[in-house]
This record gives structure tokens, sequence and C-alpha cells, in this order.
């Protein structure tokens, strides 16, 4: 790319001849006619260049290149394409993923199916992962949980953390719970495999999430198979 654009040469050249112009009138002509027609002539050659320099900021000049890609960056921006994936709330995702799977199966026995089973799930999952008031307490070979709440957040305590407690000890974990009149507490001792400091920074959520189990027993209750 040359240094300068040949649209500003062209309107210097005609800039440069009008001048010229201008000095051959005045030798010639009254002083101040000349002077007027002079002034005219520079000013019709300035609004050229202006115009011609509007050109380069759209065009292929440093400015115009600037333009351009200002214009494709809004460009980008506008043609985004596609249908959103996110159905917008967590619960509501995981019934729609087993109310398609059910749907997609020919065996699926409606007669059966119970939606409202996994709601009531949700909600509970819900109540003790934020609503829960959790306090732990480090014993010298393991961690002690005590997790209460009120009202629709106790119950979900008392359907939850004990059946969690039978998953743990599938996995070979070392848990109980012992009841309290406002929720449970949840005792998991050390070991090998699942160390004091593991036990420490996992907590008591990060107790509840292991395992693989929430997936196949939401639809396990969907389908009237199971609940808690």
């Amino acid at each position: 790319m040359s240094k300068f654009p040949w649209k500003t040469t062209l309107a210097v050249s005609a800039l440069l001849a009008a001048t010229a112009y201008a000095f051959a009138q005045m030798s010639s002509g009254g002083p101040m006619g000349m002077q007027g027609r002079m002034h005219g002539d520079m000013g019709q050659m300035h609004s050229q260049m202006m115009q011609n320099q509007g050109g380069m900021h759209g065009g292929a000049g440093g400015m115009g290149m600037h333009g351009g890609d200002h214009h494709g960056m809004h460009g980008q921006q506008s043609n985004l394409t596609g249908a959103p994936t996110m159905p917008g709330q967590d619960a509501f995702g995981a019934i729609q993923e087993v109310v398609q799977i059910l749907q997609s199966d020919p065996k699926t026995d409606w007669s059966k199916v119970n939606i409202e089973a996994l709601r009531q799930h949700l909600i509970d999952m819900n109540d003790v992962t934020l609503r829960a008031a959790v306090t732990p307490r480090v014993l010298e070979n393991g961690v002690e949980f005590t997790v209460t709440g009120e009202g629709r957040t106790l119950e979900a305590i008392k359907r939850m953390v004990p059946a969690h407690v039978k998953e743990l000890h599938e996995m070979g974990w070392n848990a109980k719970t012992d009841e309290l009149p406002n929720g449970i507490k949840l005792t998991v001792i050390a070991s090998e495999a699942q160390p004091l400091t593991k036990l420490k920074a996992l907590g008591f959520i990060g107790i509840m999430v292991q395992g693989g189990h929430h997936q196949p027993h939401h639809l396990m209750m969907a389908t009237g198979q199971h609940v808690h």
C-alpha cells in the first residue's frame, strides 16, 4: 500500500493547479477581483480534499481500515445465530432432561411415571444445599457436621442426609448419622482413602455430592421405581 492514497494525490495536484491559475489571473486582472476568485478556488479545493479524506476513512487507508474493523466487529456480534441451549433454571433443566429421556423411550410406562416426585426431591436438594445451616467440628479421627433447619428445610435434611450415608457405605466411606430435634448430625471417620485433611477440605456439601447415584435416582423417581 502506498504512503499517499491516490485520492489525496489527486486533490493536492488540483490544489496546486488552481493556485497557479489564480496567480496567473492576478497578473492580468484587478487585485480584489482576482483575490476573490483565488479564495473561491482555494475554498472549493479544500472542500474536495475534505471529501477525499472522508472517503479514506471508509476506504482502504489506515483510518479506513480501523473503520472497517470496527464495523466488522459489530457485524460479528449482530450475526450470532443458533438457538439458546440453557434451560434457565437447574431444577427445570434436570426435569426437562428426564422428560426427554422418557419421551424418547417407546417402552416408557406412563401409568407409573411421577414427575412431581422428582420435583419434590429437587426442592429437597435445593433446601439442603442452600438453606441448611451447617456447623462442622473436627474430631481426632474425623469430622462431625451438625446440619439444622426449619420447616421444609428440616424435612429435606432428614430425608436426604441419612439416605446419602447409605450410598457412602456402598462406596467404602465410614459415615453415620444421628437424628437431632432440629436436624441431623453427620459423622464421617477418616481413613487411608479419605484422610482427615481431605474431609476437612470437602466439608458437608463436598461429602454430600460424592458418587454418581443422583442422576440414576432421578430417573428412577420419575418412573416410580424409587423414592429416596
